[in-house]
Parts: C-alpha cells; structure tokens; sequence
C-alpha cells in the first residue's frame, strides 16, 4: 500500500494504473543497506522512502548529511555498487503511457528475514543482479536519466580533454557520429554560458573553475535532452555567487527543456528556490513532504515535522543578523543509522514533543499522516487518537 502525491492510498493494480497516468517516475518503499563490518549491523542507508515526480517537476530531497538523500539518488541511477545494496522496493518509470519497473525481479536475488521491522537475515545474489539490472538501465542511462554529481572536478575524467568527454556521451546517448557530436557540444557549452566554447573543449578539467566545471557537468548532462535529471549537490563547494549562477542556470534549462529534476541538497534557500515539491530525509526516512511553499513555511501552525522545523530556525533570518543572534541549533547528533531508535527516529531530539504523545514517539515509528493538501508527515503530533 502506497501513498499517492494527494495523500490518498492506492491498493490495486488499477488504482497504482491510475496514480501513473501523470507520473514520470514513482518510487515505491525503497530500500537500500550496507553492512558494517565493524558494527556488524546492516547500515539503513535508504529504509521505506516512496515519492514521485511528474514531467517538468521538481523535487527536492533536503536534509542532514548521513540522511540518505544521495543513496536514494544513486539507487534509482541503479549505480549502488556496494553490498547489499538495493533490497526491496520499485522504481517504477513511465513514457508515451507504458509504465516499466526498473528493480522488476530483484525479489529473486534477495532472500530477506524480519522480526519487529529489524532485518534479522539477509543474502543477496548482489553480482548477478548488478549484471541484470545494469542491462535493464544500460538504454536510459545518459538518454532517459542523467545526474550531476557532487563533485564535477572529481566526476571528469582528468585524462581526457572536456571535449572529448561531451563528445563521447552525445555520441552514445543521441547516437551521433563524431562530427555532429562536436557541433552539439560546442552548442551545448555555449547555452551554459562558457566563454569560449570551442577553446574550452580542449582544456582538462584541472584547468577550470570549480563553476565552469559544474556547467561542462550540466551541459553533458543535458546534451541528449533526457526525460529525468538527477542533480546531487550541484552548487556544493561553490563561492555563494557561483552557487546563485548555478541556480540560475537549472531554473532556465528546466524551463527551457521540461526536464523533470531530482534534486539532492542540504541547501535549503536552493530547494527552495528550485523545488515544486520537497522531501525533508532524516535517518534514511521521508519525513515530510508537499509543495514547496507549504514545506518552507517552518511554522507550527503548517503542520511541519518537528525536523523541518529545526532545519529551518537554523537559517539566519535578517533580524538575527542585525542583533547579532546566535543560531538555533538542533539539538544532539544524528543518529547512528546502525542503531536506530525503536520509536520515532527524531524523538531523541524533538524539541516539540508534548506528554499527549511522548509514549508513542518513544515506543512506536509514526505512520505517514496526511495534514494538508499533497503535504504528508510522520509525526504523532497530527494523530487525533
């Protein structure tokens, strides 16, 4: 049973149909571990998260680092190497109405044992289901789906020139001889705003700017206009004016291109800016989710999950500035994902939990309510019971 972007359930086959009609990409209660060898525990890197996005959207994930934001990214790029990696879950893609699900036959790989929602077992054919699903996701990858990484001097191959490196992934992805290829690219660095486009394709990635670097990323992304883009951090480790051109630069392109856009950020005047609809990750769990505009409000009467809340006291406002006001700060540590809490995973550093609900939040992990139009959240707080 899945929860709908309007909050309502969908329990049948026609119902999840129906859902899909103007999805572009729905996933389902995705899961996805590590292990630690030096715990002996399974990490819960990604542990029930479902969202969706429609043609054009928007969505933002935001929250800590060790959230779980750029593994649910990487786990729908099917590029989760280490094992167990993905569990269970669907990843369900859709165009011209045909609707595929990109984990279709993982249960086959994974053997999975459970007692009190705990993984007590747990084997996985990790080798032979990579070799399956890579050949499942080898036709999207660069033509349908296409992700910036977080670190774009690290994510060039500094052994080949840019150029090369654009060149190369329109000939793959839009199946172009080298000719035409080129042409594209030096296109392509132009609408991202590089000077000197056809000077730039010959130099390496070590020879520019952490910021022209992140547009070569974007424009060889964006090079085979793809259905999906999945930008994990892309203004991370940038001065704040480059950051804001940056921004800048992907609010143009989606308006420009209609691509959908997956975007993974602790930045959250940048989701802000960028998201038609967010999704607030703690300990590996949506916590909260909606459009924007209701999310960002940060307001107890929003109806916002506690975190949310926490997250968004901890910005500097104007005032605070003028005063010389120190931060708010959430308190305590992000969780060990290894060692989870058995309750509400936020209870250990809710500032807002009242005696109404304080046996719960300890002792029992909050469902999704829905408390708004399309804005969900897992908090006790908005049970009436």
């Amino acid at each position: 049973m899945v929860l709908t972007r309007d909050g309502a359930r969908a329990t049948s086959n026609e119902q999840l149909a129906t859902t899909m009609m103007n999805a572009l990409l729905k996933v389902q209660n995705l899961r996805t571990y590590f292990f630690s060898k030096r715990s002996g525990r399974f990490i819960r890197a990604v542990d029930d998260v479902s969202f969706e996005m429609r043609p054009g959207e928007t969505f933002g994930l935001v929250g800590e680092s060790g959230s779980g934001k750029s593994v649910t990214a990487l786990s729908v790029m099917g590029l989760v190497r280490d094992e167990p990696g993905v569990l269970a879950g669907r990843v369900l893609y859709q165009e011209n109405g045909k609707s595929v699900n990109l984990l279709e036959g993982l249960p086959n790989y994974v053997k999975l044992e459970q007692r009190d929602a705990e993984v007590t077992r747990l084997s996985k054919d990790n080798t032979n289901w990579l070799k399956a699903h890579d050949v499942k996701m080898k036709p999207l990858r660069g033509r349908k789906f296409s992700m910036i990484f977080q670190n774009p001097k690290s994510s060039m191959n500094p052994y080949f020139t840019i150029g090369d490196q654009i060149i190369e992934s329109v000939m793959w992805g839009c199946r172009k001889k080298r000719e035409e290829a080129k042409k594209q690219a030096v296109d392509w660095l132009r609408r991202v705003y590089i000077d000197l486009p056809e000077r730039r394709m010959q130099e390496y990635s070590f020879n520019l700017s952490g910021g022209m670097c992140q547009r070569a990323m974007i424009a060889m992304a964006l090079a085979c206009r793809p259905k999906l883009l999945i930008a994990d951090e892309p203004t991370t480790g940038l001065d704040a004016t480059i950051q804001s051109v940056i921004v800048d630069l992907l609010l143009e392109l989606k308006r420009e291109l209609k691509v959908a856009i997956l975007l993974i950020t602790h930045n959250i005047e940048v989701i802000g800016r960028l998201s038609d609809y967010i999704g607030v990750m703690y300990a590996g769990r949506i916590m909260e989710s909606g459009p924007s505009d209701t999310v960002l409000k940060g307001r107890r009467t929003a109806r916002n999950h506690p975190y949310t809340i926490g997250l968004l006291q901890s910005l500097p406002g104007e005032d605070q500035v003028k005063r010389g006001a120190r931060l708010k700060a959430i308190a305590g540590d992000v969780p060990d994902v290894t060692d989870l809490p058995v309750g509400c995973k936020f209870y250990p550093r809710c500032a807002l939990k009242t005696p109404r609900v304080d046996k719960k939040c300890k002792t029992q992990e909050p469902p999704v309510f829905k408390v708004g139009k399309g804005h969900t959240c897992r908090c006790w707080l908005y049970t009436t019971k």
